[in-house]
């Protein structure tokens, strides 16, 4: 029994082995748990300031709307460039936004519009970043550890989203927003110090693209061309727009649906991503992630919101966050994975680019929409909406890996040959 216990331990945890990995994954961490200081400190500064959900929803739309209109260039930036040099540049200016934000929090009268164009610009960044950061995690392991490595970092963000918003709460009861903006600017230095500190000789670099034109539309090409790719970014469309508007739903949900209190809301935060984290280890212990994983994940995720939006008071809104977290970020996992192994080495940053745009870039059409939809209908009903949304994504893919082309295969496939997979 202590040997299966030990050997379930080693699979779940298999890449943090990886010296490299080990690094970025400490970093990500703690600059990841900064970055929810800011989401949640932000969020709750817009919605305090105004009142309105629509308001909110504007700031989604400066936060995520660059993501929407510049990430397929920004994948193919990163599939041209150096992925440990472009982090540099991402992480360091990523850092001074987070000053200029912490600089505005502590100044008297502050205008909105300045926090609104500052968010513009993290958003651009991040446009950038996250295709970089999320396909250097291939080049940190070997291609075994490929899987199991996208599944920590996605357990890595589920607990920096535990760990920061439980923080934020703190701060803005006890210090105020300055000092969650002040906090995440500082953990940056962590992650450029974990770059520092990577072994280069250790690292699988992919081949860069060469400049070429029509390298975009060869992406989603290439995209239309893979059954499993599509059908999962058809889905991760309806549920992105939809279902995955948190930092819309969950604040006017806690204080207009159940009227609750900041620091309720960011505990609230803190059981969802709870249970993303216990969803994510769930899904690491994984050898293999099919269409199966991904729609039964979809059609869970969307009962819980249902189940959400039905709870009488804030004390039944506690273990329904953990399972909306648990199933979301399981969810979500499998199908960053599917994308992950099985996309070409050469397009594998411009896939990822463009799931970037289903899962965050459709937050400035969701966003605003679910923002006005609580000022009209009530705090929870745009959890009824993501609900009924993301069930309707499970339907779809449930009908579309029926197609006599997929159902040759396994429920479950395993991950293609080495040289299929980054």
């Amino acid at each position: 029994m202590a040997e299966s216990r030990t050997n379930l331990l080693a699979r779940t945890f298999a890449s943090l082995r990886i010296r490299n990995f080990r690094l970025f994954f400490i970093g990500q961490l703690i600059s990841n748990s900064g970055n929810w200081l800011t989401t949640v400190a932000i969020t709750l500064l817009v919605l305090h300031r105004t009142g309105s959900g629509a308001s909110v929803g504007l700031l989604a739309v400066c936060q995520y709307g660059p993501l929407l209109v510049l990430s397929p260039f920004a994948g193919l930036v990163a599939d041209r460039s150096n992925k440990r040099t472009l982090l540099y540049l991402t992480q360091s200016l990523e850092m001074a936004e987070s000053f200029v934000l912490a600089w505005l929090a502590f100044q008297p009268h502050s205008p909105l519009p300045a926090f609104y164009l500052t968010a513009v610009a993290g958003g651009t960044l991040l446009a950038f970043d996250n295709p970089a950061r999320r396909s250097f995690v291939n080049e940190m392991v070997g291609t075994e550890d490929v899987s199991n490595a996208v599944t920590l970092y996605s357990a890595m963000n589920s607990l920096s989203r535990v760990v920061g918003p439980t923080i934020a709460g703190a701060l803005i009861v006890g210090l105020g927003y300055g000092w969650c903006f002040t906090i995440d600017g500082a953990s940056y230095l962590v992650v450029l110090a974990a770059l520092v500190l990577m072994r280069s000789a250790e690292l699988r670099r992919a081949p860069r693209t060469p400049r070429g034109r029509g390298q975009v539309r060869a992406g989603l090409r290439y995209l239309v061309g893979v059954p499993e790719l599509w059908i999962t970014f058809v889905m991760l469309a309806i549920i992105g727009t939809a279902s995955y508007n948190f930092t819309v739903v969950l604040p006017l949900f806690v204080e207009r649906g159940l009227h609750g209190s900041d620091l309720q809301y960011t505990l609230i935060y803190a059981a969802f991503s709870g249970g993303g984290v216990l969803g994510t280890l769930v899904v690491a212990r994984r050898t293999a992630i099919g269409l199966r994983s991904i729609i039964i994940s979809a059609g869970c995720f969307g009962v819980a919101l249902v189940g959400l939006f039905l709870v009488p008071d804030i004390g039944f809104a506690y273990p329904l966050a953990v399972l909306i977290g648990g199933t979301s970020v399981s969810y979500m996992t499998a199908t960053t994975a599917i994308a992950q192994l099985r996309t070409d080495r050469a397009m594998i940053g411009r896939v990822l680019a463009l799931q970037t745009v289903l899962q965050l870039g459709t937050t400035p059409i969701g966003g605003p929409i679910l923002g006005v939809v609580a000022d009209l209908a009530g705090g929870r009903t745009p959890v009824l909406v993501g609900g009924v949304a993301a069930i309707v994504a499970a339907l779809f893919g449930l009908v579309a890996a029926r197609r006599p082309r997929l159902r040759e295969g396994p429920a479950e496939d395993p991950a293609p040959a080495p040289e299929a997979v980054e």
